[in-house]
């Protein structure tokens, strides 16, 4: 048994706030996420302009700033104030040192993990679900028309972020690390290519996964729609705004989530997903090592070849 999965630690994290993703272009950026269904609202002038990413939920789930590259700028973590103290703490017994003030933000403690990601944890509000979002289709009756047609579609609008996916040279590492300082839990994993963490509190099969490659780099965000007819419709609504590159629809296995992935401008992927898993507070979810053929998707299209290339590390492979 792993040190991760034997030692529970004092405290744990519950959400995500936040990430904030740098990228060489905030205007195709506004245009790629408004597509998706995402309200976009800029802040800043000039080379200060960035973007700020907001669900139907209200919550402001992202920021866009401005970069020569695209890469993860930072990702925020909220907790309960009382745990916030056994959080730093956590986070310094496992080898990360805190960072004063990197972003002129003092809201609770920042530190680099292992990969060199910058991370903040701060005392907020609960942004994750505390129960199953529902996810309901059901079907026509008879005599009855059992859907509408495409010009009465209305733009699809994501609920909220539900989790993201990062690449990690070692994805056993950032597994023990992310569980040991900030109390993340093991929910599935394929040997040491890909695994899938919660948090404890009530949360979706998994908050933060992270996925094998050469070096660090963002994969990519998912997000929550009402039911697996919304994401076939938001596949849709990016094809007609002339974002068709990505995988899906399908089922995934681990997570059980409905799926579509459309890439963005810079190679990694917005996600619609519906009716992923939930591990309730306090329980005990069973998680398993799956081989990597029965890990990935129930059914749907095959692979992409550049569906797991990490553009900010290498080249795109050769089609």
């Amino acid at each position: 048994m792993s040190h991760s999965a034997a030692v529970r630690p004092a405290a744990s994290v519950h959400s995500i706030d936040h990430f904030a993703l740098n990228v060489p272009s905030v205007d195709e950026a506004g245009r790629f996420f408004s597509a998706f269904g995402l309200d976009v609202a800029a802040r800043g002038t000039g080379d200060a302009r960035e973007l700020e990413l907001r669900a139907a939920d209200g919550h402001r789930w992202g920021r866009i700033l401005p970069a020569d590259k695209k890469s993860l700028a930072y990702l925020s973590f909220n907790c309960f104030a009382d745990d916030l103290p056994a959080l730093k703490s956590q986070v310094q017994a496992n080898g990360a040192s805190i960072i004063s003030d990197p972003l002129h933000d003092t809201a609770g403690f920042w530190f680099h993990d292992p990969d060199g990601n910058l991370v903040q944890v701060k005392s907020g509000p609960k942004t994750s679900p505390s129960e199953k979002t529902p996810s309901v289709i059901t079907g026509s009756a008879a005599d009855a028309r059992g859907s509408h047609t495409r010009s009465a579609s209305k733009q699809v609008k994501p609920r909220r972020l539900t989790h993201v996916l990062l690449f990690t040279p070692d994805v056993l590492g950032a597994l023990d690390f992310y569980s040991r300082a900030l109390g993340l839990r093991l929910s599935d994993k394929s040997i040491d290519i890909i695994a899938f963490t919660h948090a404890p509190h009530g949360s979706d099969h998994h908050l933060v996964a992270f996925a094998k490659s050469n070096a660090r780099g963002w994969h990519h965000s998912a997000w929550d729609v009402e039911n697996v007819n919304m994401v076939g419709e938001g596949a849709s609504q990016m094809h007609a705004a002339g974002f068709s590159k990505g995988w899906g629809t399908g089922r995934h296995v681990l997570g059980s989530n409905y799926f579509h992935y459309v890439q963005d401008p810079w190679g990694s992927f917005c996600e619609y997903s519906a009716d992923i898993d939930f591990v309730s507070a306090g329980h005990v979810w069973p998680a398993g090592d799956f081989p990597p053929e029965d890990s990935l998707y129930l059914w749907g299209p095959e692979v992409p070849a550049d569906f797991i290339h990490n553009y900010e590390a290498s080249a795109p492979p050769l089609s």
